[in-house]
């Protein structure tokens, strides 16, 4: 449960096994805490054992997605094996909703930065709001964004993945279409209606070929993603640790520019 005893993640199921998971940290834009990565690591377990669920819709409550990870935790733990630990924690999470045997289909609007941007990556499918934006600006604080750019290598092409990851610029619902990160672009509120377009055609289609398909395409596509998420868990680890980062993070938490 969040500090104001509302659930981390509100979960809410169809007659056809569609499965919304509503991220809902809204006043602190649904950042990936302990307890949320936790919440959602929960959900995950619960689907993945469940053959009525046939696609999960992930989405955030409030004005954004997901602003990625809870920096104010962060800073508040400043130990190499914490982060080291959170990083890993995060990685399950990635790695199970692409381990799922339905489809994941992100519905985000809002913003959707850092690991809310590596979160959408890592769905099957994503349908943005046109006035969505994205971004992996850890850099911005000190802090490269090493595991989110996992995600993001594999979803856009490598010179738009380093220039996001370099600048840490904001980057629109329409390039990140163009660069791949998103399948569709729509009105905010015509979010729900688009989904519900590809929602329709994949639950027509027989269970067991969408779960057969699903690991065979990130099987023959992925080459030591695992490794990577692990190499890249450990750098950001070792990241968070300098005092230039350090600064850059309690610089966000205290409305200020970094002292660097």
């Amino acid at each position: 449960m969040t500090p104001t005893g509302d659930p981390f993640v509100i979960r809410s199921q169809d007659e056809r096994g569609v499965l919304r998971l509503q991220m809902n940290r809204p006043r602190a834009l649904n950042a990936l805490s302990e307890g949320m990565l936790a919440a959602l690591q929960q959900e995950i377990d619960r689907i993945a054992a469940d053959p009525a669920v046939r696609v999960v819709v992930l989405c955030g409550e409030g004005r954004a997605f997901c602003a990625g990870h809870d920096l104010a935790e962060m800073r508040a733990n400043p130990s190499q094996a914490y982060y080291e630990s959170l990083f890993a924690q995060c990685t399950r999470v990635m790695l199970g909703l692409q381990r799922l045997p339905v489809p994941v289909i992100a519905r985000v609007h809002g913003i959707a930065t850092a690991a809310g941007c590596q979160l959408v990556a890592m769905c099957d499918l994503a349908v943005a709001a046109a006035d969505a934006r994205f971004a992996v600006s850890g850099v911005n604080l000190g802090l490269f964004c090493s595991t989110p750019s996992v995600a993001l290598a594999r979803n856009v092409g490598r010179k738009q993945a380093m220039e996001m990851l370099l600048t840490g610029d904001f980057t629109s619902a329409d390039e990140a279409r163009r660069y791949g990160l998103v399948n569709r672009v729509v009105a905010e509120d015509r979010l729900d209606d688009e989904i519900e377009q590809l929602v329709q055609r994949i639950v027509s289609k027989p269970a067991v070929a969408i779960a057969t398909g699903k690991r065979q395409f990130y099987r023959q596509i992925e080459a030591g993603i695992e490794q990577a998420y692990e190499i890249a868990g450990q750098a950001m680890a070792c990241n968070m640790m300098d005092e230039s980062a350090l600064e850059g993070v309690q610089a966000f938490i205290d409305k200020r520019p970094p002292r660097w």
